[in-house]
């Protein structure tokens, strides 16, 4: 049998690795794949170089990216991901 303390580790690392799943699903989304954009999508300013070769198919500058994140983070804190 069990001991509660096991339970709880176990729960806690299964949680763990589908929070770590659905965050690399949703960085793949993110990042798409392709052409990367030359101008934000999100601001319109030139995306550099560098990242736009090491992120194929970026859409967002640094900045917006950080952005679209942040809401990703607070929908889905309050439970409404994917809510527009």
């Amino acid at each position: 049998m069990s001991d509660p303390v096991d339970l709880a580790q176990a729960r806690e690392e299964e949680q763990r690795a589908a929070a770590l799943a659905d965050q690399a699903l949703r960085a793949a989304q993110v990042r798409g794949t392709g052409e990367s954009a030359v101008c934000c999508d999100g601001c319109g300013t030139t995306i550099p170089e560098a990242r736009r070769v090491a992120l194929p198919g970026v859409r967002l500058c640094v900045d917006c990216q950080r952005d679209a994140e942040w809401e990703e983070a607070r929908r889905s804190a309050n439970g409404m991901r994917g809510a527009a």
